[in-house]
Protein backbone atom coordinates (compact mmCIF):
# COMPACT_ATOMS: atom_id res chain seq x y z
CA UNK A 1 0.00 0.00 0.00
CA UNK A 2 1.55 3.53 -1.04
CA UNK A 3 2.06 5.92 1.44
CA UNK A 4 -0.92 8.46 1.26
CA UNK A 5 0.62 11.41 2.98
CA UNK A 6 3.17 10.98 0.48
CA UNK A 7 1.08 10.59 -2.39
CA UNK A 8 -0.99 13.82 -0.91
CA UNK A 9 1.38 16.16 -0.55
CA UNK A 10 2.44 15.57 -4.22
CA UNK A 11 -0.91 16.26 -5.49
CA UNK A 12 -0.68 19.23 -3.37
CA UNK A 13 2.13 20.50 -4.81
CA UNK A 14 0.81 19.90 -8.64
CA UNK A 15 -2.29 21.60 -7.48
CA UNK A 16 -0.50 24.79 -6.18
CA UNK A 17 2.66 24.56 -8.35
CA UNK A 18 1.45 27.33 -11.23
CA UNK A 19 4.18 30.14 -11.44
CA UNK A 20 6.91 27.71 -12.01
CA UNK A 21 5.55 24.89 -14.00
CA UNK A 22 8.68 24.69 -16.47
CA UNK A 23 11.05 22.28 -16.08
CA UNK A 24 13.57 24.84 -16.21
CA UNK A 25 11.68 26.35 -13.52
CA UNK A 26 11.74 23.72 -11.23
CA UNK A 27 15.39 22.98 -11.90
CA UNK A 28 16.51 26.26 -11.03
CA UNK A 29 13.95 26.28 -7.72
CA UNK A 30 15.57 23.11 -6.56
CA UNK A 31 19.11 24.11 -6.57
CA UNK A 32 18.06 27.27 -6.13
CA UNK A 33 16.50 25.87 -2.22
CA UNK A 34 19.43 23.88 -1.82
CA UNK A 35 21.82 26.61 -1.48
CA UNK A 36 19.07 28.19 0.77
CA UNK A 37 19.42 25.27 3.32
CA UNK A 38 23.39 25.36 2.97
CA UNK A 39 22.96 29.19 3.64
CA UNK A 40 21.15 28.56 7.03
CA UNK A 41 22.90 26.05 8.05
CA UNK A 42 25.95 28.43 7.41
CA UNK A 43 24.33 31.03 9.06
CA UNK A 44 23.79 28.84 12.23
CA UNK A 45 27.55 28.90 12.49
CA UNK A 46 28.58 32.31 11.33
CA UNK A 47 25.76 34.31 12.35
CA UNK A 48 23.84 32.97 15.42
CA UNK A 49 26.54 30.58 16.67
CA UNK A 50 24.86 28.07 18.03
CA UNK A 51 26.47 25.31 15.83
CA UNK A 52 30.34 24.72 15.56
CA UNK A 53 32.44 23.53 12.82
CA UNK A 54 35.25 21.80 14.06
CA UNK A 55 36.93 20.20 11.28
CA UNK A 56 40.39 18.44 10.15
CA UNK A 57 41.46 16.07 8.28
CA UNK A 58 39.47 12.50 9.11
CA UNK A 59 42.33 9.90 9.94
CA UNK A 60 41.77 6.04 9.88
CA UNK A 61 43.48 3.65 12.74
CA UNK A 62 44.70 0.62 10.92
CA UNK A 63 43.24 -1.64 13.59
CA UNK A 64 39.37 -0.95 12.61
CA UNK A 65 37.90 -4.47 12.82
CA UNK A 66 34.59 -3.62 12.37
CA UNK A 67 32.15 -0.99 10.45
CA UNK A 68 30.48 0.00 13.61
CA UNK A 69 34.09 0.45 14.84
CA UNK A 70 34.82 2.83 12.38
CA UNK A 71 31.33 4.73 12.52
CA UNK A 72 31.81 5.67 16.41
CA UNK A 73 35.17 7.40 15.43
CA UNK A 74 34.00 9.02 12.29
CA UNK A 75 31.63 12.35 13.44
CA UNK A 76 29.99 15.11 11.89
CA UNK A 77 32.62 17.79 12.96
CA UNK A 78 29.19 19.92 14.23
CA UNK A 79 29.48 20.88 17.81
CA UNK A 80 26.20 22.48 19.57
CA UNK A 81 22.66 22.10 18.86
CA UNK A 82 19.91 24.02 16.87
CA UNK A 83 18.71 27.07 18.50
CA UNK A 84 14.86 26.78 18.07
CA UNK A 85 14.95 29.67 15.49
CA UNK A 86 17.71 28.45 13.20
CA UNK A 87 16.24 24.61 13.32
CA UNK A 88 12.75 26.93 11.93
CA UNK A 89 14.66 28.28 8.87
CA UNK A 90 16.46 25.17 8.42
CA UNK A 91 13.19 23.05 8.65
CA UNK A 92 11.57 25.71 6.71
CA UNK A 93 14.29 25.64 3.81
CA UNK A 94 14.10 21.70 3.74
CA UNK A 95 10.59 21.84 2.93
CA UNK A 96 10.79 24.29 -0.02
CA UNK A 97 12.98 21.56 -1.13
CA UNK A 98 10.83 18.92 -0.43
CA UNK A 99 8.08 21.37 -2.30
CA UNK A 100 10.41 21.34 -5.95
CA UNK A 101 11.47 17.72 -5.62
CA UNK A 102 7.76 17.02 -5.44
CA UNK A 103 7.37 19.43 -8.49
CA UNK A 104 9.96 17.97 -10.16
CA UNK A 105 8.67 14.52 -9.72
CA UNK A 106 5.51 15.57 -11.14
CA UNK A 107 6.86 17.02 -14.13
CA UNK A 108 8.42 14.09 -14.87
CA UNK A 109 5.23 11.59 -14.24
CA UNK A 110 7.84 9.95 -11.04
CA UNK A 111 5.80 8.72 -7.99
CA UNK A 112 7.96 10.10 -5.19
CA UNK A 113 6.81 7.20 -2.86
CA UNK A 114 8.46 5.07 -5.23
CA UNK A 115 11.78 7.04 -5.09
CA UNK A 116 11.98 6.94 -1.93
CA UNK A 117 10.99 3.20 -1.37
CA UNK A 118 13.58 2.26 -4.28
CA UNK A 119 16.37 4.30 -2.37
CA UNK A 120 15.13 2.74 0.87
CA UNK A 121 15.49 -0.70 -0.62
CA UNK A 122 18.78 -0.18 -1.84
CA UNK A 123 20.02 1.08 0.96
CA UNK A 124 18.40 -1.49 3.32
CA UNK A 125 19.98 -4.29 1.14
CA UNK A 126 23.07 -3.17 -0.03
CA UNK A 127 23.75 -1.94 3.76
CA UNK A 128 27.11 -0.36 4.42
CA UNK A 129 28.23 -1.02 0.97
CA UNK A 130 25.68 1.42 -0.34
CA UNK A 131 27.97 4.34 0.13
CA UNK A 132 27.15 6.90 -2.07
Amino acid sequence: MKDLICDEFQNVVGDLLIRHRSILDILSKLSEASCRVNRAVTKSVTGCGCLSILAEKTTYPEDIDSFQELKDILNSHIKGELCPNCEDIIVTELGKMLFYTAALCNTLNISMYDVFIKEYKKASALGIFNMT
